[in-house]
């Protein structure tokens, strides 16, 4: 079962050598170092190493703190490693998916969560019935007077936040959108995205078109990717598709193909569902003709 080690620091000041040895102490092949803020969602680092990890694979790192601040965002890491069939290992602290013990604390720590989300909504619930039994009105003045700048405030806020949720799944589309637009439409760009992602994570045509046009706005994204897709031979389709995913992830395997284009359903080219390596290769090799591949 590969191992793949992940070591993360807060600022240039502090050095990642420590974590990277006990990783190595660990059994840990490959290491991926990381300078990023634990509160920020979006690290380029950690949004490859979760990209490419296969099923098997194990992800590891020395303490929870070094791959997620918040309980929501450490359960979202290790839902993303399961629906590809890989496991998570902290090395100090006792959590390890491949074990029973280790499912059984994460069992543990999601209801956790889910109790705290239900406190908060019970207190949120019984603030407002008490405000309104003492005659008090929510909402902002401004608001309700529409006021220009206290509108103008709220928008702000509205965007502000949005952004902010854009950034905590920006790992999930962002490499896609970078590489693949405007080459491939914009369907079959949704279907690689939605490809390795749970259910209820899955992206619709217009949420992603509006999220990329938010980060083109805003730089994070040239303004190439919103570019009309050029026509293209149906025969080239499916190996712009496939180069497509080899480019997005260069290490990924034969195998990790043939899953991912299953799970987007996509038909192989004499109409059967289920893909063969041999067929994903005889793909590549015509997408490298075509020049499909860097």
């Amino acid at each position: 079962m590969p191992l793949i080690g992940y070591a993360r620091v807060s600022t240039e000041d502090q050095t990642p050598l420590p974590q990277s040895q006990a990783l190595k102490s660990a059994g840990c092949a490959e290491i991926h170092e990381e300078q990023a803020s634990g509160g920020n969602r979006a690290r380029p680092v950690l949004a490859r190493v979760l990209e490419r990890v296969a099923k098997g694979d194990t992800l590891v790192v020395v303490r929870i703190d070094r791959l997620a601040r918040s309980l929501s965002h450490l359960l979202e890491v290790i839902e993303r490693l399961e629906a590809k069939g890989a496991f998570f290992r902290s090395i100090q602290d006792p959590i390890d998916t491949a074990s029973p013990q280790g499912k059984f604390t994460l069992q543990v720590l999601g209801a956790a969560a889910e109790f705290e989300r239900a406190l908060i909504r019970e207190r949120t619930k019984a603030g407002l019935a008490s405000a309104r039994t003492k005659g008090r009105v929510g909402g902002n003045p401004g608001l309700r007077a529409k006021d220009p700048a206290a509108l103008r405030k709220v928008r702000l806020a509205r965007q502000d936040g949005y952004m902010e949720r854009l950034n905590e799944t920006a790992q999930d589309w962002v490499p896609h959108v970078r590489r693949l637009r405007p080459d491939l439409a914009w369907e079959d760009v949704l279907r690689i995205i939605n490809g390795p992602l749970p259910e209820a994570r899955s992206w619709t045509q217009s949420r992603l078109q509006r999220a990329v046009k938010a980060y083109v706005r805003d730089g994070f994204l040239p303004v190439e990717v919103l570019a009309r897709a050029g026509r293209r031979e149906t025969d080239d389709r499916l190996p712009a598709i496939v180069a497509g995913i080899k480019g997005t992830d260069p290490d990924i395997t034969l195998q990790a193909i043939c899953e991912r284009l299953e799970a987007m359903r996509e038909r192989t080219p004499r109409g059967r569902t289920s893909w063969q390596p041999s067929s994903v290769k005889m793909l590549l090799e015509r997408a490298e003709r075509l020049s499909l591949l860097d």
